[in-house]
């Protein structure tokens, strides 16, 4: 974990107007607005980077209720294209989503269905395996 938040702060494109990061009574109004837990991992990860912006991906936010990369309006998208209800969107990349499982694991919904040999144990390898080379 920590080498991948090292990478990615050390890599974080400058932008004219920073993200935020959350804290936890940001991420406690977030699970109350979905009605689902979010994973410690992925916890972990909005407190830690959800404010780097990095390559071709945007992986969700939560500090900016306008933002188009707003958890629970990605999540609302999401879960109307058929991701299942069980499953927290992450990011959305060309129509896809990467979403996390209440266990913690990365999953790619893609063309209506889960794709089973797109999987990574934890967000932190989603982000160095995906995100971290987009």
């Amino acid at each position: 974990m920590e080498d991948v938040i090292e990478e990615l702060r050390e890599n974080a494109e400058q932008v004219a107007i920073p993200l935020d990061l959350p804290n936890e009574d940001d991420l406690i109004e977030i699970e109350e607005q979905i009605l689902l837990p979010i994973p410690y991992e992925f916890r972990e990860f909005l407190l830690q980077v959800s404010d780097v912006v990095y390559g071709s991906m945007e992986p969700v936010t939560i500090a900016d209720s306008h933002s188009h990369t707003y958890l629970p309006e990605v999540t609302a998208t999401a879960w109307d294209l058929g991701v299942p209800r069980d499953l927290i969107p992450i990011c959305e990349y060309n129509g896809d989503y990467y979403c996390v499982s209440a266990e913690g694991e990365v999953g790619l919904w893609s063309g209506g269905e889960l794709k089973e040999e797109e999987t990574w144990p934890t967000v932190w390898h989603w982000a160095k395996d995906v995100w971290l080379q987009s």
